[in-house]
């Protein structure tokens, strides 16, 4: 079928508007935080909230997870180059154990087994928590006290999670002497080549921060005490980069029942004043952020 001329150029006009429509519906990279946190209210459960903005946080799912056996404290997410999310998590107050689980869509989560951690003299392992390089090796960082002190350790897994190495401590985050609690709740985060702990001091509760040039250490303490402005007691710190440069922290003010959150644009120096986080303060305890960008449609 031939078209006129005047057929055309109507065809002609409609052609910039049917493309703009097109663009419009092109999907955008949004950013996307989950957050995996235990209760006030219980310590056996998961819990799943979701955010745009790393501070007004929605429940997504709760309970989401109850383990088979033992407790879910300190539940630390991530999502692997498989697609799943995958969740490591306190199994209880004492013992050598670590729980792990997965999820496809973060609200179903099924149990994918405990590992032992295979040292003498261990009587708790507290609070595991991801982290994975640059290089994409995928890495638990936990607390391990035989005893009386925690000292950090690292253990490292395969990149489908089916085996890990014997864990090593982190060097420079061990005390010396047994005048110390040691350090709990590490978390670690790269900038500028280098790695960051934020490790909690158990002997005097203050949230710390030590740096090395490599994951497992040696670490050097450059802030100590009260250097940030968030007093003590707290715990449970995560932090997480933020898309305007900026470095966000997450900590619990465990005896106040309160969760704060604190910001930081020049490198790690000096930090807002914490501001309490809105909704869920008061019910949540340790948890981790994870952030991501999401595919969505163009509005």
């Amino acid at each position: 079928m031939l078209l006129s001329r005047r057929s055309l150029l109507t065809l002609a006009a409609a052609l910039p508007a049917a493309g703009h429509a097109a663009a419009a519906q092109r999907p955008r990279s949004v950013p996307r935080y989950t957050m995996t946190a235990f209760t006030n209210d219980s310590e056996t459960d998961l819990y799943v909230y979701e955010s745009d903005d790393a501070i007004t946080f929605r429940q997504l799912s709760g309970p989401a997870y109850r383990p088979p056996t033992g407790l879910l404290r300190d539940p630390s997410v991530f999502r692997n180059i498989d697609g799943y999310y995958y969740l490591t998590y306190t199994t209880g107050w004492e013992g050598r154990t670590i729980g792990f689980a997965y999820s496809a869509d973060r609200l179903n989560w099924s149990h994918l087994y405990d590992i032992t951690v295979p040292l003498p003299g261990v009587t708790s392992t507290w609070a595991p928590e991801w982290f994975i390089d640059t290089d994409r090796s995928i890495n638990v960082i936990v607390s391990l006290s035989d005893g009386y002190r925690f000292t950090p350790h690292l253990i490292t897994a395969d990149s489908k999670l089916r085996s890990w190495s014997v864990p090593r401590p982190m060097i420079g985050l061990a005390q010396p002497d047994n005048t110390s609690y040691g350090y709990i709740d590490t978390t670690v985060v790269r900038a500028d080549r280098r790695y960051y702990a934020f490790t909690k001091n158990e002997s005097t509760k203050y949230i710390e921060l030590a740096v090395a040039d490599r994951l497992p250490g040696p670490y050097t303490f450059v802030a100590t005490d009260d250097w940030a402005g968030w007093g003590a007691p707290v715990e449970g710190q995560c932090v997480i980069a933020l898309p305007d440069g900026g470095w966000r922290i997450y900590f619990d003010a465990y005896t106040d029942h309160q969760y704060f959150y604190s910001d930081c644009y020049d490198d790690f120096r000096t930090w807002t004043t914490p501001l309490e986080l809105p909704e869920i303060s008061g019910t949540v305890r340790h948890f981790t952020v994870y952030p991501e960008f999401i595919e969505q449609p163009d509005s």
